[in-house]
């Protein structure tokens, strides 16, 4: 029989002390049950329906040191584990809606596989075939956990570790404060010092609460009120030429391409930022834009773009889905300059970022665009910069990893969320980028193609950047037979047109 609350009236101090004890360390033994975040319960809808898709797997791979100690680089992921709820969270279905199952404990193995018997050929090899495997292997929202992690041994001098996240636990700032904590971790503990690390003051779990409380009444009101504005009668679709028909339902099948801008331009780029007022993220944006207008001909253009939603001192060192997504709506009527266009994109930058705290699942809600299976709605281009990674980096230009560690090569999930996924980022002196594209409905020589192009367009714009529009060359004299771009509208060409114009494009990351 247990013992009720009433029932500590009749014990004495010693007896009330010892059951409350132990009353609370069953308590403490239970999940806990708290309401999901908006961004998380948009992933669990979208679990529902595609049950296991590695669409949103977070994987990374990292090199280690041959003669790393994995008994404290195990010891120190689960001392992360410990430290941050949301990463011992699996999800629910109360009412229809998700929650957050928070375990009391959870133990985090770290197998190891051996390749040393390979050569150096194989060991490769076979490293980017588990990379791969590893980075599509599916996770069970009920179940959990949620995160993986495993290690290769690739030589005697070389470890990778597989790092495998669910996106509903984590975001690409996150990754930046695990690998963060788990290099001071592991440092702390292999020379016998205790953790450095404070005892987080607020979870993931309380963040969500909080969000869920303020989105109500006159602030909710306020950002609606500015993005239905800012979105009244905007187009439902980006109308780039595809190579192939879009089909009924989205199968998110994707690749990737990647380019890299040299120091030079990569310097005059931000100079021209700087002189205008702007941010390079805008420049690049803006660019990105004129290109878009250039393949469709359309004058008013939706790009999303992510934004790290970390724009209070108390939720920058959590780990969890802090990202939202931005519509970025901007008009390119009369034919402006370049300069002219990017003060346009500045501005409705601006106003985003003012406006940033709306979910963009609130907003879809509110909105109710045309749903379709087929495409994401309000937009299905993506553009994004992530700022040269370090702790005390602002959220500015986009989602900011913190003290991003070097990687092993790159892992991809071989899915694309968006038609076209366009992100950037900062690499020392210069900037390196990646098209991430949905293989339904784009080839990979098209993509190479406007890779190309983009890049041509940036140098272009830093040339000249009061030219108008219709005057950026894209396309050179010898790929179009001797030919000035102003002989092709590159907006009215069939796709069939632009294979025989051009030959290279690429690229793009998520």
């Amino acid at each position: 029989m247990s013992t009720s609350y009433n029932q500590l009236d009749h014990m004495n101090a010693n007896e009330k002390r010892v059951l409350l004890l132990e009353m609370l360390r069953k308590q403490s033994a239970r999940p806990k049950v708290s309401p999901a975040s908006f961004a998380q319960a948009r992933l669990w809808f979208l679990d529902q329906l595609d049950p296991g898709s590695p669409v949103y797997n977070i994987p990374s791979a990292v090199t280690l040191p041959g003669n790393m100690n994995l008994e404290v680089l195990q010891w120190s992921l689960n001392e992360i584990v410990r430290r941050h709820e949301v990463l011992r969270t699996s999800f629910i279905s109360v009412d229809g809606e998700p929650a957050q199952v928070i375990a009391p404990s959870l133990r985090l193995e770290l197998p190891v596989q051996d390749l040393r018997d390979l050569s150096v050929a194989e060991g490769q090899a076979e490293l980017e075939r588990l990379s791969e495997e590893e980075a599509r292997r599916p996770f069970d929202l009920g179940q959990g956990p949620l995160l993986r992690a495993g290690v290769l041994r690739v030589t005697d001098e070389q470890q990778v570790l597989l790092l495998n996240m669910h996106h509903i636990i984590s975001d690409g700032w996150s990754v930046g404060i695990f690998f963060r904590e788990l290099s001071l971790l592991y440092e702390a503990a292999y020379q016998g010092r205790r953790s450095p690390l404070p005892e987080l003051p607020i979870q993931y779990a309380n963040y969500a609460q909080w969000q869920r409380e303020r989105l109500s009444g006159a602030k909710l009101a306020e950002l609606l009120g500015y993005w239905r504005k800012q979105l009244a009668g905007a187009p439902g679709t980006t109308k780039l030429p595809l190579d192939r028909a879009r089909p009924a339902v989205q199968s998110f099948r994707g690749e990737v391409r990647t380019f890299q801008l040299g120091a030079e331009l990569t310097r005059r780029l931000r100079e021209l930022s700087q002189r205008r007022g702007a941010t390079l993220f805008m420049t690049l944006l803006a660019a990105f834009k004129v290109l878009l207008y250039r393949y469709t001909g359309e004058e008013d253009l939706v790009v999303g773009t992510p934004i790290a939603g970390r724009n209070r001192a108390e939720i920058e060192g959590l780990i969890g889905f802090f990202i939202n997504s931005l519509a970025l709506r901007t008009k390119l009527s009369g034919n402006p300059s370049f300069v002219e266009l990017l003060q346009r994109v500045r501005e409705v930058t601006l106003g985003a970022y003012e406006h940033q705290d709306l979910p963009f699942e609130k907003l879809v809600e509110e909105l109710q665009p045309e749903r379709s299976l087929s495409h994401a709605p309000l937009f299905q281009v993506v553009f994004s910069l992530q700022n040269a990674p370090t702790m005390s980096g602002s959220a500015d230009d986009q989602e900011t990893a913190p003290d991003a560690p070097e990687t092993a090569p790159q892992v991809h999930t071989s899915t694309s969320k968006f038609d076209l996924t366009v992100s950037t980022a900062e690499i020392g002196k210069n900037l390196m980028g990646s098209f991430e594209y949905n293989t339904d409905i784009f080839e990979a020589p098209t993509i190479e193609r406007m890779m190309d192009q983009y890049c041509r367009l940036l140098e272009a714009v830093v040339e000249d950047p009061e030219q108008r529009l219709s005057d950026i060359h894209l396309i050179t004299d010898e790929e179009t037979g001797g030919y000035g771009s102003a002989d092709f509208p590159d907006a009215e060409l069939s796709q069939m047109d632009f294979e025989n114009l051009i030959a290279n494009l690429s690229q793009i990351d998520a």
